[in-house]
């Protein structure tokens, strides 16, 4: 029996799935990450991050009531990848100056995969008209790239030449 052709609704919802279960997984490393780092600047990102998480959560479990479906996750292999890294990084450079770098660039490469997948949604959200989730997603867009500026300026103005030093 041939499978029946997968639709950008079905795409749409799939990669909701996806966001959701990464979400829920960056939510669980933030408070890691906010403890292992050294500098104050990068532990209240952190803290502040962690806040606008719960946030993202809560929106995308709108988004998932505007379609009609459950707000379930579906295990992200990108995201776990990443997390992974940053792990490695506390385990490998703890007590060292380098450690905040390491956090930082992990913590940015999670933003960045937030920020692809916000964007992805945003634009399927506008072409299958659903207004109210273009609305919460772009929402939650700005803030990842308000997160993602804020490490950067973290990065250069501190951090960076700390594990330089």
């Amino acid at each position: 029996m041939a499978q029946k052709e997968k639709d950008l609704n079905e795409l749409f919802l799939d990669t909701l799935k996806d966001i959701y279960y990464a979400e829920k997984q960056i939510l669980r490393a933030l408070p890691k990450m906010a403890k292992a780092a050294h500098s104050e600047d990068l532990q209240a990102a952190f803290e502040k991050h962690h806040d606008e998480t719960e946030q993202h959560v809560e929106r995308l479990e709108e988004v998932f009531e505007l379609i009609g479906k459950p707000a379930r996750g579906k295990k992200c292999e990108a995201i776990e990848g990443i997390i992974e890294e940053g792990k490695e990084v506390m385990e490998e450079y703890a007590d060292t100056p380098a450690l905040d770098a390491g956090l930082l660039a992990a913590a940015q490469a999670v933003e960045h995969y937030e920020i692809s997948r916000y964007g992805t949604l945003k634009s399927w959200a506008a072409k299958l008209d659903l207004k109210d989730a273009v609305k919460l997603l772009d929402q939650t867009l700005s803030e990842e790239k308000k997160t993602d500026a804020t490490l950067t300026k973290i990065a250069e103005e501190a951090v960076n030449y700390e594990a330089a030093a």
